[in-house]
């Protein structure tokens, strides 16, 4: 008969997996995913480098659990505000300004999550969750159409269009030095003022 794992064995071991992503993504937030070596994770989680590959195949299979959960947290919290109270078109602004002020306030992993170089496996990934990034975006622009807060437009296009818009405006500010305060929200503010203008929403989004 196989032996079967027990069900203390199985905590301890999700445990152990847990431990390891959360200082895999220390680490990558710090030096990127190239410099992200199994021996630096492992010294990070206090564990030998073999011991890594009990819970990992491989360093790529590792990288992209962290980026899944790093990212999958992100889309959480864009979900939770774009689906929250308020008209559709405060939403969009709102929810442009919580992810970038998100990113703004942790650079190095933000950065690693939308532009640092990385394996295939990664980079597969990040198209994915700019589909799902997409496609939040689009259901609040749906909404607003629907309630004629923004005019007739292909919201798809739009979504794409804001998705990577963000993304590109943020990648030199996440690349650079910590910014002021007073840059950091003068740059929120042209980035909700731009969601509004990219959506056609007829008013300007208030500085945060």
């Amino acid at each position: 008969m196989a032996y079967r794992k027990t069900p203390a064995e199985l905590r301890r071991l999700e445990a152990a997996r847990d431990h390891l992503v959360a200082r895999a993504t220390e680490v990558v937030a710090e030096v990127g995913w190239a410099q992200a070596s199994v021996t630096a994770v492992a010294d990070a989680a206090g564990i030998a480098a073999g011991s890594v590959y009990q819970h990992f195949p491989s360093k790529a299979a590792l990288a992209v659990e962290v980026f899944r959960r790093a990212a999958g947290r992100e889309v959480e919290v864009l979900g939770e505000v774009l689906r929250g109270p308020g008209t559709p078109v405060d939403r969009l602004a709102a929810g442009v300004g919580v992810f970038a002020r998100r990113a703004l306030e942790n650079r190095g992993l933000a950065h690693a999550l939308l532009a640092a170089p990385a394996e295939a496996a990664v980079g597969a990934e990040r198209l994915e969750f700019r589909r799902r990034y997409r496609a939040l975006f689009a259901e609040v622009i749906a909404e607003g159409m629907r309630e004629g807060l923004l005019p007739p437009q292909d919201g798809e296009v739009t979504a794409a269009a804001l998705t990577g818009a963000v993304g590109e405006v943020l990648v030199d500010p996440l690349s650079g030095p910590d910014g002021s305060g007073a840059r950091t929200g003068d740059l929120l503010a042209e980035l909700t003022a731009l969601a509004l203008r990219c959506s056609g929403a007829p008013s300007a989004a208030p500085r945060t």
